[in-house]
């Protein structure tokens, strides 16, 4: 069982960044997969990015080349690093574990 807790969530200019941060706990022996998606309103949720347990990552082609998934294995967490905001990135932010457990969320809203 895996419980994930979103922060860092907020408003942000046009052009600016925002780090989300998303840590783990409960029990479990590997987190796997870390993801993030977004859901904005009236929309499904998307899919943003996601990290393996070795490092590689793979991103939505709309935020390609602007935001930046990590994680910290020991600290049972995983980021989203978010540059070049635009206002089509306002959303729920949700990371999940495996695609199967989930965050409640942070919201990111962005200002023109």
């Amino acid at each position: 069982q895996v419980q994930l807790v979103e922060s860092g969530g907020g408003s942000v200019q046009a052009g600016g960044s925002l780090r989300l941060s998303c840590v783990a706990s409960g029990s479990f022996s590997s987190l796997g997969t870390m993801s993030w998606y977004r859901q904005a309103p009236g929309k499904e949720r998307e899919f943003v990015a996601h990290i393996t347990t070795d490092g590689r990552t793979y991103y939505a082609d709309s935020v390609k080349g602007r935001f930046t998934i990590s994680r910290d294995n020991a600290k049972n967490m995983v980021a989203l690093k978010m540059n070049s905001v635009k206002p089509e990135d306002t959303a729920d932010y949700y990371c999940s574990s495996r695609a199967l457990y989930w965050g409640q969320g942070t919201q990111v809203a962005v200002c023109s």
